[in-house]
């Protein structure tokens, strides 16, 4: 029965909701062509090869190197790593970089260059400009949602950072899911409840998704009817929504309908307010998507209303008695 009188209503909330809580449409992919592009005589970003204490990132088939040689700029330049994990020198040969750290393959060139009697006392730097692989993709409540390069052992709480980080209408829960086990997602506190514990490191090819926080609406004879967000505890009880709505208005029953979506559809329970804010009655828990709706109460409306008229009428005689 309130269901129906309600509906509009509720369409209407959700869209502003889901408004005000989407984030921005932004391009997501970390650009690695600004690294590209700077001049011989900058070393790229530290962020794209640092490493920590689970050590370096190894080379894989589609990175992009920079490779130079101390004051021979004719044999430096940028190669890919082919289909075959090599990449090709123009004076040299191909030369395997697949599975090695930057630091190995800057030995293995400086090997090349003296065997061949290239260089007799060369010196070479490797500079990983773009991690074809070692990538992974961060979705959900984030502000720059894409994929983006690891550039060394990450954790979850590390590259949602990078992403820009969570939004407003964001839960303090995100799930981690790795690419060898795509039925698994693991949960990962967002709350810092869990800061000092050790943070699941992200592999290549993994998906972090940050949840939306749950949302119940309150709609009504209330002070500010809306759609309001799951706090810290991801919990909200009917006392706590009515409080963020601003509590009830004077012409407000002091029993209200509880409208929850089911499996069978959607159900109506009765919520006794007056019982609950004498302490006679527990405080129910909400759920996501619940509704709580507050009617009008006709008694205190029309007395309200009488109340009005009559303080009208006085003031009305006050002024023609006066004049």
């Amino acid at each position: 029965m309130f269901t129906l009188s309600v509906c509009s209503a509720i369409t209407a909330l959700q869209a502003q909701v889901a408004g005000a809580g989407a984030a921005q449409p932004v391009t997501a992919l970390a650009s690695v062509e600004a690294v590209t592009s700077a001049s011989s005589d900058q070393s790229p970003p530290a962020d794209l090869v640092a490493t920590e204490a689970g050590g370096p990132q190894l080379l894989d088939v589609g990175d992009v190197l920079e490779v130079r040689v101390f004051d021979t700029p004719e044999l430096s330049g940028r190669f890919r790593v082919d289909s075959q994990g090599n990449i090709g020198l123009p004076v040299g040969g191909a030369i395997e970089a697949k599975g090695l750290a930057p630091e190995q393959l800057q030995i293995a060139i400086e090997k090349r260059f003296r065997q061949r009697e290239i260089l007799r006392d060369p010196h070479v730097e490797v500079f990983v400009l773009e991690y074809a692989t070692q990538r992974a993709t961060i979705m959900g409540e984030v502000k720059m949602p894409g994929i983006y390069p690891l550039g060394g052992r990450r954790g979850v709480l590390d590259l949602i950072s990078v992403a820009g980080g969570p939004t407003a209408a964001a839960s303090k829960t995100a799930l981690l899911t790795h690419r060898n086990a795509p039925g698994q997602a693991i949960p990962v506190d967002l709350s810092g409840a869990s800061d000092g514990l050790p943070q699941p490191q992200v592999e290549p090819g993994d998906r972090i998704v940050v949840t939306r926080a749950g949302i119940v609406y309150v709609v009504g004879d209330v002070g500010r009817p809306g759609g309001y967000l799951f706090g810290e505890k991801n919990s909200l009880t009917v006392l706590q929504a009515l409080s963020l709505a601003q509590g009830l208005n004077k012409t407000a029953k002091t029993d209200a309908k509880l409208i929850r979506n089911t499996p069978a559809g959607r159900s109506e329970t009765d919520v006794p307010l007056k019982k609950i804010f004498a302490n006679q009655a527990s405080d129910p828990q909400l759920q996501n998507e619940d509704i709580l709706y507050v009617p009008v109460s006709g008694a205190k409306q029309w007395t309200e209303k009488g109340l009005t008229s009559v303080l009208q009428m006085a003031v009305g005689v006050v002024i023609y008695g006066r004049y």
